[in-house]
């Protein structure tokens, strides 16, 4: 059974650092790109950030949309099966819940849209 599982969530007051984790079962995952998503209450999913797979020609290549560039990074673990998302200087707009995903590609998409998800992590950025 293929599964994706967050873990690293938590209350961090603003300015602080959370590390989320997106352990993979069933499947190898550096060979596909992987993306994270949030969803704050009330809104729509935003895509946050992904890493390429290492297979493609630009070897982990990110992207990450613009509200977290300099704040947040991503990359992998290969031999733990990992993907991280380094997450710094959080505010109180950063907080959701963060899921891992993955559409089975080996390149990022802009759009981030994805079949496979995790259950989630919530993430509180509050004082």
């Amino acid at each position: 059974q293929f599964q994706l599982v967050e873990s690293g969530g938590g209350l961090v007051q603003p300015g602080g650092s959370l590390r989320l984790s997106c352990v993979a079962s069933g499947f190898t995952l550096d060979v596909y790109a992987i993306g994270w998503v949030r969803q704050a209450p009330g809104k729509e999913r935003e895509g946050v950030s992904c890493i390429s797979s290492v297979v493609t020609s630009s070897e982990n290549n990110t992207i990450y949309t613009d509200s977290v560039k300099g704040r947040f990074t991503i990359s992998r673990d290969n031999a733990k099966n990992t993907v991280y998302l380094q997450m710094d200087s959080l505010k109180p707009e950063d907080t959701a819940v963060y899921y891992c995903a993955t559409e089975w590609a080996l390149r990022c998409s802009p759009r981030y849209e994805y079949s496979k998800w995790g259950q989630g992590t919530q993430v509180t950025v509050s004082s």
